[in-house]
């Protein structure tokens, strides 16, 4: 915990310098461009941004540990604010990608095991590295143009074309229940992408502890006792490969979460990743800065997680 806390700690503040030390000048974004240094000067006094860095860090670090975040530079709202609202849209997309990235992976890696260097073994290794290798940015705009622009030139059928921008339908019904469909429609190629990159990677580490456990000499003796393959898997196999598997899965929760940051901002979703990107090109330090709380706790919690969770599940750890 004291490690976990000082890794935080640390990634803070690396974090506040390279964005000190970046280029760009808030108090120059924010101001017309007929604005005279004189301005420029008394506004960079009101943000603070006038003070020694040292003492830019100290108040910021006091603040944080406060629980204030700060203000917007831009928007001159509070940053928790802005995280409580972007925050439930990354989590939603990073949610529901995670489910379906390690059932599919799961069930891809071990049909490859299954079936280890046959024709549908070798097929899906190209076609998971092929997608696991493509960016997710790249993968979003594909699909926009296939699914979207191209599905209306081609004269798709209706439930095929789908929406690219956004989170629902300025025109769609209020109200929470009656929008859902809306929503879920246009969920489907976020998810999509996030989902065929994560389980492209699942996959290669399923595939993988898959086969370390049918090569073990208790599965050979269920095979030998003509147990079932179906059996097989479900009983013995699945249970023993499972260990490695959800350690994976609390490492890829902020993988999956903090990935989304060009898919949200390709599809025009107001999650946190957009929020990260709009405060980056603003120069807005107290979102960057936030955006990296949750983030970094995020990552380091989910490896403490991990680092707790693998000797409740293998108890040869324990010792």
């Amino acid at each position: 915990m004291l490690g976990a806390i000082g890794l935080l700690w640390l990634v803070l503040s690396f974090t506040f310098l390279l964005v000190r030390l970046a280029p760009g000048d808030p108090a120059a974004l924010l101001l017309p461009p007929t604005a005279s240094a004189a301005e420029a000067a008394r506004l960079r006094a009101e943000l603070g941004l006038d003070q020694p860095l040292a003492v830019q860090y100290a108040r910021w670090a006091g603040a944080v540990v406060r629980g204030d975040l700060g203000e917007s530079l831009a928007q001159h709202r509070p940053v928790t604010a802005l995280l409580a609202e972007a925050a439930p849209v990354s989590l939603f997309l990073g949610g529901s990608s995670l489910v379906l990235t390690f059932v599919l992976g799961t069930a891809v890696g071990m049909a490859q095991a299954a079936r280890r260097g046959r024709v549908l073994d070798r097929a899906l290794t190209v076609v998971t590295t092929a997608l696991y290798a493509a960016p997710s940015f790249w993968l979003a705009l594909g699909l926009v143009a296939v699914f979207t622009y191209g599905a209306a030139t081609w004269g798709f059928p209706a439930a095929l074309r789908l929406p690219a921008f956004g989170m629902r339908d300025p025109a769609s019904a209020g109200g929470a229940w009656p929008s859902l469909p809306d929503l879920l429609r246009h969920a489907v190629l976020p998810v999509t992408v996030l989902t065929a990159v994560g389980a492209s990677g699942i996959a290669r580490y399923a595939r993988s502890a898959t086969l370390d456990v049918t090569g073990a000499e208790f599965v050979r003796a269920a095979r030998a006792k003509g147990v079932g393959t179906g059996r097989l898997y479900a009983r013995h196999v699945l249970p023993n490969a499972a260990t490695p598997l959800l350690v994976l899965l609390a490492l890829s929760l902020p993988g999956v979460i903090a990935g989304s940051v060009f898919v949200e901002s390709v599809f025009a979703w107001p999650g946190m990743g957009r929020l990260m990107l709009t405060a980056i090109l603003q120069r807005d330090y107290p979102v960057i800065l936030g955006v990296t709380v949750v983030y970094a706790a995020l990552v380091i919690g989910a490896n403490l997680a991990a680092d707790l969770l693998l000797p409740l599940l293998d108890p040869r750890r324990r010792r």
